[in-house]
């Protein structure tokens, strides 16, 4: 390591590495040099001069933004000069600039805003006329006012750089300049709204947030999306128990500021206007709506018959619901029901992955790991859609260390574009190229192998074979669909496993296997619309369903039990990493109960009650730690950030039942059932022209689409 540099900034002596900014070595002493263009992680613009520094010994001031320390270095961040150059700056930045505040939507976190208070002038000299253009509609999600933008390029670089899209340019020149979008008057692009939180004027403001309050009305509570299985934290902006906004200013997550299209605006389903807000009965045939009491009534004798007379149990679980939620289902299954027959949509081979690396020197890859490691190799996966934030750690890996980036993909995918190298192989066959990349992967210093649902089975431990023959240190990531797809099976929400990956040693009907089966006796469906693949052969069967809406699973329903949202409930999610986050309730909705309240009440009215233990998730979450290996993480740990599990320590003892593992493929613009009841990803054309894969469970629809959007 190179010695490190030392130098003066406002009179304190300091230490940086060499080839550090002094905008950040400043940052870094909690010395703040104002700048708009300047943003951490992107290139270097100078554009908007209000970072500039006295520099001893040089003839003229200096842009911190672009100046690296160097060895006895003494820097003024603060002197006479530099406190009117930054007037200066500022009174040319308003020349255009309306006075608009007041009806701004980013009055209260505006950075021009607070430059001007503390070194503005109180008055213009400029009498000219502004120049104005008229505000533009880019999308649904994005308006552009064009007098407002100060030019600092800010919007362009997220949206090349770190998304990896190039959707927004520069036209025209000096005072006339605009940002402007790639297809003329309006935007084809992931629509993240990156670029608008990024902005630090209000050129750019949200569809779904503009007009709507003040950020200072606002409560703000941290919690976890509840879309893919990346984990990203989402800031919910709450105001009169309503969801407002949502975004990560404070980086407090594992995903930085970074949000998707779906973690900044997709929880508008919470309030969409065919929410179930009250239980429902079926009565001659049709659903009537009923009280808690007695559908919880109804639910707890009809279960407690079956059970009386040995009958036979199906249960589906979700993998939107909690870590607490699963583990207490799968022991109200288990230990009150007395069935084995339980399950939920699984959609990757984490099992086989867990049980192929005993033994071995490998190791299950974290999320932080996609930004820190030296080399990746992508198997079968579109990451930019369907891992928005996984891809966006590795495109960032790529410009700031120069990750070298290996796809192995059935069509083109967006990592071609910076990855070393790039091979075409049919779905399910993308194995064939290991020993093409052998070589070349053997010579990397390190590798994270990346690969989803086309690799299962006995596919996984070829691949773990193959990743310990390279004689590097490697690290993989079975990818996964939904929030806590991750944590349904370390809750052993699977036939064959119990919660921590501990073999049941009992049979039990599999997803597809229950709904296939003549003979079930009672259904009952958490979180979860099996049926949208098509009906349920067992006819005499009683169902209940704990679901939001009102489903194709919940059409064919007896009882139906109105459920919170995730952005309604606490509790532990576990993402694809293995990574245990902790959600956080931001708001109610009528009528409805949070799973976990919903199983605790009919296991009281079944007098089990004694059995399951109380369903407060924090004692839910305490029974977690103890008995599910590689849980035992504090919750306050929990709170604080990301904790990643270690599930077992030697063999699984069961085989992955490969045929049962299938990926939705949803994309940026889809998310399952849930996709359905967004109006904002319902209503971007990204999603009405199908760009990219449709809402489907089929791997194979949409690849020439997706193929199209991107090569745009």
């Amino acid at each position: 390591m190179a010695d490190l540099v030392k130098f003066t900034i406002d009179g304190r002596e300091l230490e940086a590495a060499p080839g550090t900014l002094v905008i950040e070595a400043a940052k870094r002493a909690g010395i703040e040099i104002p700048s708009f263009c300047y943003y951490e992680g992107y290139s270097l613009q100078a554009a908007c001069r209000m970072c500039l520094v006295d520099v001893e010994k040089m003839p003229k001031m200096q842009v911190a933004c672009t100046l690296p320390v160097a060895p006895g270095m003494v820097v003024h961040t603060d002197s006479e000069q530099v406190r009117t150059a930054r007037k200066y700056t500022l009174e040319f930045l308003l020349t255009n600039h309306p006075l608009d505040c007041p009806v701004c939507d980013k009055g209260g976190e505006c950075e021009l805003q607070d430059m001007v208070f503390r070194y503005g002038a109180g008055e213009s000299r400029f009498t000219e006329t502004k120049l104005h253009v008229d505000e533009q509609q880019w999308s649904p999600v994005v308006f552009y006012d064009g007098p407002r933008c100060i030019l600092c390029f800010r919007c362009v670089r997220a949206c090349d750089e770190g998304m990896g899209v190039g959707a927004l340019g520069v036209i025209n020149r000096g005072a006339g300049s605009l940002i402007a979008p790639n297809k003329e008057d309006h935007l084809e692009c992931d629509e993240c709204g990156q670029c608008i939180d990024i902005c630090p004027v209000g050129a750019l403001t949200s569809g779904a947030y503009r007009y709507q309050t003040r950020p200072w009305e606002m409560e703000h509570v941290g919690t976890i999306c509840t879309h893919c299985s990346n984990g990203c934290k989402t800031t919910l902006g709450v105001r009169g128990d309503e969801i407002i906004r949502g975004n990560n200013r404070d980086r407090s997550g594992i995903n930085g500021e970074f949000l998707c299209i779906k973690g900044r605006y997709a929880f508008d389903f919470y309030n969409h206007a065919e929410r179930l807000q009250s239980p429902m009965i079926r009565v001659n045939g049709k659903l009537e709506e009923v009280s808690w009491s007695k559908a919880l009534a109804t639910v707890a004798q009809k279960f407690g018959e079956v059970k009386a007379r040995g009958g036979k149990f199906g249960v589906v679980g979700s993998n939107h619901t909690t870590n607490e939620e699963n583990f207490y289902l799968q022991k109200f299954a288990r230990e009150c029901l007395g069935t084995n027959n339980i399950d939920h949509h699984r959609t990757g081979d984490v099992t086989t992955l867990v049980d192929a690396l005993s033994g071995t020197t490998g190791q299950l890859a974290t999320a932080a790991d996609f930004y820190d490691r030296k080399a990746f190799l992508v198997i079968g996966a579109d990451l930019a859609l369907e891992q928005p934030f996984l891809a966006f750690q590795m495109r960032a890996n790529n410009r700031h260390h120069q990750a070298r980036v290996y796809t192995v993909t059935s069509g083109k995918v967006r990592e071609d574009s910076y990855a070393v190298k790039s091979i075409r192989k049919p779905r399910g066959a993308e194995l064939e190229a290991l020993s093409e990349l052998r070589d070349a992967l053997a010579a990397e210093s390190e590798l994270v192998i990346v690969f989803n649902d086309s690799v299962k089975g006995a596919d996984v431990r070829r691949l773990v074979e193959f990743g310990q023959s390279l004689g590097i240190p490697v690290k993989y990531c079975a990818l996964l669909d939904y929030s806590n797809s991750r944590g349904a099976i370390d809750m052993g929400l699977v036939p064959e496993l119990l919660p921590g990956f501990h073999a049941s040693g009992a049979p039990g009907l599999t997803y597809r296997e229950m709904l296939a089966a003549t003979d079930l006796d009672a259904v009952w469906i958490v979180g979860a619309n099996p049926l949208k693949e098509g009906p349920l052969a067992s006819k005499r069967a009683f169902v209940v369903v704990q679901d939001m809406f009102l489903t194709e699973s919940a059409q064919r329903a007896d009882v139906i039990l109105p459920a919170g949202s995730a952005y309604e409930k606490n509790g532990t999610v576990t993402n694809v990493c293995g990574e245990v986050q902790k959600l956080k309730r931001a708001v109610g909705a009528l009528g409805t109960k949070p799973d976990l309240e919903i199983i605790g009440q009919i296991a009281k009215e079944m007098g089990l009650a004694s059995v399951m233990g109380p369903w407060l998730p924090d004692r839910v979450y305490n029974e977690i730690r103890r008995t599910v290996k590689g849980y035992d993480i504090a919750l306050p740990m929990v709170t604080l950030g990301a904790q990643q599990t270690t599930p077992v320590n030697g063999r699984v003892g069961v085989e992955s039942l490969a045929d049962q593992i299938w990926s939705a493929h949803d994309n940026l613009f889809t998310s399952g059932t849930l996709g359905r009841y967004s109006k904002i990803l319902n209503s971007v054309i990204e999603k009405r022209l199908n760009l990219s894969k449709s809402d489907t469970d089929s791997p194979d629809t949409g690849t020439a689409d997706r193929e199209e959007y991107v090569r745009q």
